[in-house]
Order: C-alpha cells, then sequence, then structure tokens
C-alpha cells in the first residue's frame, strides 16, 4: 500500500515477475495478474484482514477518507 494513492481502495501484491492491484472492497484484481495458488492465498488474507486493509489505506490516503 502507497501514500498519495488513487480510487478505488487497493493494495499491491508482487510476486515473482508478477505484479497485481487488488480492490479492497471486492477483493478483484484490477491491474495486472497473478499465478492460481497465489492469487488464493492472497485472497484468503486479505478476507480476513479486509477492514485492517481499508483502515491503512485511509490512514495513508487521508484525502479520500470522507468519500469511505
Amino acid at each position: 500500500m502507497y501514500s498519495r494513492d488513487h480510487l478505488p481502495p487497493h493494495f499491491h501484491v508482487l510476486y515473482a515477475e508478477y505484479e497485481a492491484l487488488i480492490e479492497i472492497n471486492s477483493l478483484k484484481i484490477i491491474r495486472g495478474s497473478l499465478p492460481g495458488k497465489p492469487l488464493q492465498k492472497v485472497n484468503k488474507w486479505a478476507a480476513s484482514n479486509q477492514k485492517m486493509l481499508l483502515n491503512n489505506f485511509f490512514i495513508l490516503n487521508p484525502n479520500y477518507a470522507k468519500n469511505k
């Protein structure tokens, strides 16, 4: 996750030569790609940590916090 990033709320995943941006609310890839098994692991972890991810996105990007 980066500060001064863009909407929708998302996080970045790097795996070997792959990179993906995953939307926090839907847990869908909005840019890039990941192979099946790593994507399954990321989605399982993200689903368990969705609230924390969303809170962290808005802490790092406070200009968007009012749009929650």
